[in-house]
């Protein structure tokens, strides 16, 4: 069983930065893929940046350049460095693990981009 509490989320203006935290408890953290999706109002869930265990990382086309995931796993903790933050970033900001078969979610962040 995992436990997933993201933090980090707030109001920040057009080019600002934010970083979000997505810690986890419970054991084999390590092995899980990570992702962070977001949904704005309205609109689907999407995929922003994932990073499987080994460290490899992809991202979505609207945040390459600008966003960057990493992982620490001594802190059992995933992050989002999001820069050059743009309105259209502004959502809920949920964190995703998956290991095999089993995945489990954050409650959310939000994240507010606007002047």
């Amino acid at each position: 069983q995992v436990r997933l509490v993201e933090s980090g989320g707030g109001l920040v203006r057009p080019g600002g930065s934010l970083r979000l935290s997505c810690a986890a408890s419970g054991s084999g953290f390590s092995r899980y893929t990570v992702g962070w999706y977001r949904q704005a109002p309205g609109k689907q869930r999407e995929l922003v940046a994932a990073i499987t265990s080994g460290g490899t990382t992809n991202y979505a086309d609207s945040v390459k350049g600008r966003f960057t995931i990493s992982r620490g796993d001594a802190e059992n903790t995933v992050y989002l460095q999001m820069n050059s933050l743009k309105p259209e970033d502004t959502a809920v900001y949920y964190c995703n693990a998956v290991y095999l078969l089993v995945d489990y979610w954050g409650q959310g962040t939000q994240v507010t981009v606007s002047s």
